[in-house]
């Protein structure tokens, strides 16, 4: 029997397996007794796998380093392979953020890992010259769903922390998933260097695909109070904001996973690099863009998402100008070095963008007059249900970022074509923030309903 103004323990429902059926975190008693522990444990178990989920996903940022002469592809065949991969990795997001009320936290973590044995196991295959591209093109499509394992990981955390802690939870749930990234990039230069083959990487990968799905078993748990509702699915999808900060992710995450699968392929076939001496450099940007993400999500609990998104996207536009310089000078220090700061950055916004969205249907909350819980429970209801959409849409920068790489090569023979379009592109991401999170409504307010919604207006630069 619980004690007199001391917190309910999470208690487990009568089905099996790992359920909690009690779970409020917005309560500070219940948090500090025995909610943070177990949030705190199942985010650790959560960025494992998706860790994982992110090198299956991008393994073909490597792969491709490993595919000489001898496999027979032009540099427009690669990027447009990666461009792939990263279509179906947005694509299953969708489907990945339900997945979690479905099955269950824990239960869809084990499922998805598990899935990430087709890819690996199907690369391992195939892998060696005279393979066919339309044979690559098929893994590649397989490799994606690693792609899918953000969505449904960020859903299940997100309804684990309360909102003052929201930030600091994603951008760090998210940052451990992204160094999935340059960790495969790291044990690809070792496996280069150390003269071994494609299969070989992907071969380290099998048993820790099996480690991490034994982990979530052992250590994660459901959550009872996670329901798949059509409703506010629906509500968020007509929802403006869904759209505006799906278009703002791009920007961020769009940017991240589309470097890092160019990355490599750039200084390959724009600078003359080596696959090994390529990989010696590719994974500093997305290892420090991962690295810098629970920074931004930090920096947003602090000072508001929409100031720091804002401010980083004119970091992104001053760095892409440069970028474009070396690029037309061939500067290959001055480019790697301002990739990086890129990289960095896009990192940040990543943190700061997602830090916004649970912010901004909190305001919704608060200027249609709901308080305390109800206001509460109408924010997680309506950022649960967006996180996959944007998380979808975001992922898509990463496609055309890939395409605009395979255009400015076929058309100029460098990337410097697709530099411009994405200066113009991080320029248009400035002014979206502004216009819709930051900018005061202009005159003297004399409508009640005016008054209203400079105060709503007002509230969203704090998200």
């Amino acid at each position: 029997m619980t004690a007199p103004g001391t917190a309910a323990p999470p208690t487990a429902p009568k089905r099996g397996g790992r359920w909690i059926e009690h779970w409020d975190p917005e309560d500070e008693a219940f948090w500090n007794a025995t909610g943070e522990k177990v949030a705190r444990r199942n985010l650790f178990f959560s960025v494992l796998s998706e860790h994982i989920g992110f090198s299956i996903w991008t393994m073909w940022s490597v792969l491709v380093l490993f595919m000489g002469p001898e496999y027979g592809l032009t540099p427009a065949d690669k990027f447009l392979l990666t461009s792939v991969v990263t279509l179906v990795g947005a694509v299953v997001r969708v489907p990945y953020t339900f997945a979690v009320a479905v099955f269950g936290g824990r239960n869809w973590t084990i499922i998805s890992a598990g899935l990430l044995l087709v890819p690996t196991i199907a690369a391992y295959t195939v892998m060696e010259p005279g393979t066919s591209y339309n044979t690559f093109l098929l893994i590649g499509l397989l490799a994606g769903i690693g792609g899918g394992n953000f969505a449904s990981s960020m859903t299940n955390i997100n309804a684990f922390f309360p909102l003052r802690k929201k930030g600091w939870a994603l951008g760090l749930n998210a940052g451990g998933g992204n160094i999935g990234v340059p960790v495969i990039q790291l044990v690809a230069l070792a496996v280069i260097g150390a003269s071994g083959g494609p299969r070989v990487l992907l071969g380290i990968y099998i048993p820790l695909i099996f480690v991490s799905a034994t982990l979530a078993a052992l250590y994660m748990d459901n959550l009872a109070s996670v329901k798949n509702d059509t409703g506010a699915a629906v509500d968020a999808a007509k929802d403006a904001h869904t759209w505006i900060m799906s278009f703002l992710y791009i920007g961020t995450f769009g940017s991240f996973i589309g470097y890092s699968f160019a990355f490599g392929q750039v200084l390959t076939n724009q600078f003359g690099r080596t696959p090994l001496q390529a990989a010696y450099l590719t994974f500093i940007g997305p290892l420090l863009g991962s690295l810098i993400r629970p920074v931004g999500g930090w920096l947003a609990d602090k000072y508001g998402g929409a100031k720091i998104t804002l401010y980083n996207y004119v970091g992104m536009a001053a760095a892409t100008a440069v970028l474009i310089f070396a690029s037309m000078q061939k500067s290959l220090p001055l480019f790697v070095a301002v990739f990086v700061v890129l990289f960095v950055l896009s990192g940040l916004g990543n943190g700061s963008t997602y830090k916004m969205i649970p912010g901004i249907f909190q305001a919704k909350a608060v200027a249609k007059g709901l308080t305390g819980e109800e206001a509460a429970s109408y924010g997680r209801r309506l950022s649960g249900a967006s996180m996959g959409l944007i998380g979808a849409v975001g992922a898509l920068g990463g496609v055309g970022i890939n395409l605009a790489f395979r255009q400015s090569f076929l058309s100029y023979g460098s990337g410097t074509g697709a530099f411009v379009a994405f200066l113009a592109f991080y320029g248009l991401c400035f002014t979206v923030t502004w216009a819709v999170y930051l900018r005061r409504p202009a005159g003297r307010i004399t409508a009640s309903g005016a008054a209203s919604e400079a105060k709503q207006q007002l509230s969203y630069a704090e998200v």
